[in-house]
């Protein structure tokens, strides 16, 4: 192929998604271009004066099956799959009295439309296009001589060539427009397979089939010699892809993976409250009578650790919060929504990113996590178990007091949130020690605590706000060593899964020290 103009002189429009259809199609026929067009789309362009030629009357044969046959005949596929350079095809279509087609527009049927607003088995059927996709791929595969549009957003660019160029394109807009399209049929016939899967119960079907649409390029990955983008999956949960970013700099990948990871664990809490993440890891989660209350507490978990960090809150973020930020610096904040006094204040920190999802992600919605190894993918359904005080299961002889019940609770909630092995303690509904991301469940234990002493000299306090606390880890102690770590910082209640063939000993370990200890059955591991 070579990197030849290719005038368009005649062009095939059947779009279901009509945005900027009239005026492209005026332009092209100002540029002498005569237009085919099938069904409703003929009738707009005919509505407004634009003169059309049916496909009927260009196949000789009627639209049939309910609009299910129309565009599939020689006459229509003949004209699009003709290659410009060979004499033969050439020949042969000029036999068959055949005209070449030299623009191909088509968006096709809203099926994942369809199916995100509900519609039922039989809509979502007929909303699979079966003619759109087999005109897009002749048009992209013949790209050498025919122009293929499938987004409104292709149109400004052929018109901008065919303006400079007398009515013609290059090949490199047509092979450009061409990779879109391809990428466009996969998507959607990945749409369409993923239904399939899910009617048929089929959780990890034999084929899966990845799509994703690019939102932005980012600056860089996590390091700066690696590059990353951000794609949207099309999934309704809201959160980061939902986000509409108020102020402050471009996201980065680590802004974006961090903010995701304060988001859902503050969704895990019905009371306001607060999460401030630092490196994916909460190093401050609270929960309050209002925002700026959770958030005075989850900044005392670990003040110094809070400093660069992101925080989210599930509710609406208000101004009196704001002020009791202050002069922290945060990279990012996450919030449902954001008053207008709150943005009037958060406005004088002018690189601050500011998010608005529009609402909480529910804990509890399915779905499934993607991570890539050498030579494929891990797939998982996410972890999306809670556990409430019906699932306790009471293991020593002492049962936890009302307050404990509810800081074990709490505390299991964010230990889901933290890398493992994972130790949390927490008391009156705050985070006051968190150990993220240890080889040995000890050292976790030793570490959270070590960040509580810290925190209570820095605040002025007289013993460490780990005397009386719960504490929650996210699997279970493999040897009474963690548990009694716990007991030596004062923790009075404990939370984990048990199922290690040395519960006996942890048990025994508890009832010794005479704390509460509860299962849940459930672990949280997170790598």
């Amino acid at each position: 192929m070579t990197d030849t103009l290719r005038p368009i002189t005649r062009a095939l429009i059947s779009v279901s998604d009509k945005t900027g259809l009239l005026p492209f199609a005026r332009a092209l026929a100002a540029q002498g271009v005569k237009l085919v067009s099938t069904g409703g789309t003929a009738k707009t362009l005919a509505e407004a004066g634009l003169d059309v030629a049916d496909v009927a009357s260009v196949t000789g044969f009627p639209e049939m099956l309910d609009g299910r046959v129309k565009t599939l005949h020689p006459a229509i596929h003949g004209g699009i799959l003709a290659r410009r350079d060979l004499v033969a095809h050439l020949d042969a279509i000029a036999q068959h009295k055949i005209a070449p087609i030299d623009l191909v527009v088509v968006n096709l049927y809203p099926f994942a439309e369809t199916l995100a607003r509900g519609g039922n088995f039989d809509e979502c059927l007929e909303n699979i296009d079966i003619g759109g996709p087999a005109l897009i791929r002749a048009a992209a595969k013949n790209h050498d001589g025919v122009v293929v549009a499938t987004s409104p957003d292709d149109y400004e660019p052929i018109l901008a060539e065919m303006k400079a160029h007398g009515g013609a394109t290059t090949l490199a807009l047509r092979r450009k427009l061409a990779g879109l399209a391809f990428a466009r049929t996969s998507a959607y016939d990945a749409d369409v397979s993923g239904w399939f899967a899910d009617l048929e119960g089929e959780r990890f079907p034999k084929t899966l089939n990845l799509s994703g649409q690019l939102k932005e390029v980012l600056r860089y990955g996590e390091n700066p010699h690696q590059q990353a983008a951000f794609y949207l999956n099309g999934s309704a949960r809201p959160g980061i892809a939902s986000g509409k970013q108020l102020q402050g700099k471009e996201l980065s990948y680590n802004n974006l993976n961090d903010t995701d990871a304060a988001y859902e664990c503050v969704a895990e809490f019905d009371a306001p409250a607060v999460a401030i993440i630092k490196h994916a890891n909460p190093c401050g989660v609270a929960i309050g009578s209002d925002l700026r209350d959770a958030f005075v507490k989850a900044l005392a978990c670990d003040p110094v650790s809070a400093y660069g960090g992101i925080l989210a809150v599930n509710r609406p973020l208000d101004a009196a919060t704001v002020e009791a930020i202050g002069k922290l610096f945060l990279e990012v904040i996450i919030a449902p929504s954001v008053t207008p006094e709150a943005q009037a204040l958060l406005a004088k920190k002018t690189n601050l990113r500011v998010l608005e999802a529009g609402a909480v992600p529910d804990p509890r919605w399915p779905g499934m996590t993607v991570r890539t190894v050498a030579g494929g993918y891990l797939v998982q359904t996410r972890d999306n178990g809670v556990i409430g005080a019906a699932d306790l299961k009471l293991v020593t002889k002492r049962a936890p007091t009302t307050r404990e019940q509810a800081d074990l609770l709490f505390a299991f909630h964010v230990a889901k949130h933290v890398k493992s092995n994972a130790i949390v303690y927490a008391k009156n509904g705050a985070t006051v020690g968190i150990g993220a991301g240890q080889m040995s469940r000890v050292d976790s234990s030793r570490i959270a605590a070590s960040k509580a002493d810290d925190a209570a000299k820095a605040a002025g306090l007289a013993e460490s706000q780990t005397k009386g606390s719960a504490v929650a880890s996210d699997a279970f102690f493999p040897f009474a060593d963690g548990l009694e770590a716990a007991v030596a910082a004062g923790a009075t209640a404990v939370i984990q899964p048990g199922g290690s063939i040395r519960d006996a000993d942890v048990i025994a370990a508890a009832d010794k020290a005479g704390i509460a200890m509860v299962f849940t059955g459930m672990r949280h591991f997170r790598h």
